[in-house]
């Protein structure tokens, strides 16, 4: 809605990574560089751990639109708790072998075979586990394993590792890891976004869909935006899409802290509204249950909080009625236009 509000070709804040968007901070450009010497080396374990909203996702998506797919074959596999068999299973899969009925042994050769062949057709193959802080040890092993096959002398398979903070910790951790840990060539943790770096961030996506200069962020506003999103990309573009929706809302076409503060503090409101009521659901033993509450007393205190909920309902009965009114507005002005397929722009 705020798109054609402020006449953009689509939404420059859309939370689902899309290697469209790509922007190299210091730390991205530091990951890419990483990823680029690994690829060079051609062998052993390249580990990126980041913060959830990071940028890992698109870090891999703007990695995948740069290599040669004549010279690298590329497996890609989300970790949610695979264990060891089932992760064997995925990457022959991913040679396009099919091991459904086989026993281990039978796999890890079909696995080898595949290799070989892909080699012999004059490609890499790169294996890629994105949240790999979910794998078992076992699975981690397993990877380990799977790097020792050669042909002539060279590696047949590389590996590249994703994985939140946490995946630094198993890795250095874990005595069962050590061979593995001495197959790492390069690691780095994706740090979040410095202040300085938020205003080209901003202005780059914008930029993509066709930004005329309007809206635009003051530098006050830029740096709340920071200081609510701690730098996370994701937590940035969940800000600033809302802050733009607040100003087709409110007609804004400069922002100021002020309006930042706005949003954020109806984002922290829904947050904690969300977790009261997951915290009410959940049911209550009878030999844990609280005692009963004392009867309220009336006194100042209390009619005090009973003024401040009613300005709050009052505030957003008023928020409720705009919103309303540009949804007529929007909905009478849009009528007569041919409904768009849902498969134009899809994000990656």
């Amino acid at each position: 809605m705020y798109d054609e509000h402020y006449g953009l070709s689509g939404r420059p804040f859309q939370l689902t990574p899309d290697p469209k968007f790509w922007f190299e901070t210091a730390t991205h450009r530091k990951a890419m560089a990483y990823l680029g010497y690994g690829l060079s080396q051609g062998e052993g374990f390249i580990v990126i751990t980041g913060d959830p909203g990071a940028g890992k996702t698109t870090l891999v998506g703007h990695l995948m639109d740069q290599i040669d797919r004549e010279r690298l074959h590329v497996i890609k596999i989300v970790s949610t708790q695979i264990e060891a068999s089932e992760l064997l299973h995925l990457v022959a899969a991913g040679l396009n072998v099919d091991t459904s009925h086989l026993s281990k042994a039978h796999v890890l050769a079909s696995i080898e075979r595949a290799l070989h062949a892909m080699a012999r057709s004059g490609k890499r193959t790169l294996l890629i586990i994105d949240e790999a802080q979910s794998l078992p040890l076992d699975s981690l092993e397993e990877l380990r394993m799977l790097s020792n096959f050669q042909a002539g002398g060279y590696p047949l398979l590389q590996i590249f590792l994703l994985g939140q903070p946490e995946f630094r910790s198993v890795l250095q951790g874990a005595g069962s890891l050590e061979q593995l840990r001495q197959r790492v060539i390069a690691m780095h943790h994706l740090e979040p976004m410095e202040p300085e770096e938020v205003e080209p961030y901003l202005n780059h996506r914008l930029n993509i869909v066709g930004w005329d200069g309007r809206p635009e962020f003051d530098a006050d506003a830029i740096a709340a935006l920071h200081r609510w999103s701690g730098g996370v990309p994701r937590l940035l573009n969940q800000l600033a899409s809302r802050v733009m929706l607040y100003g087709a809302i409110e007609g804004i076409d400069r922002f100021t802290a002020d309006d930042v503060a706005t949003v954020t503090s109806d984002i922290d409101s829904d947050m904690a509204d969300r977790s009261g009521r997951t915290e009410a659901s959940r049911p209550i033993r009878a030999d844990t249950a609280p005692p009963p509450p004392s009867p309220p007393s009336h006194d100042a205190s209390l009619e005090a909080r009973v003024a401040e909920l009613e300005q709050r309902l009052e505030e957003q009965d008023a928020a409720l009625r705009r919103v309303l009114t540009l949804l007529v507005d929007w909905v009478e002005g849009d009528s007569g236009r041919p409904e768009q397929t849902v498969l134009r722009g899809t994000a990656a």
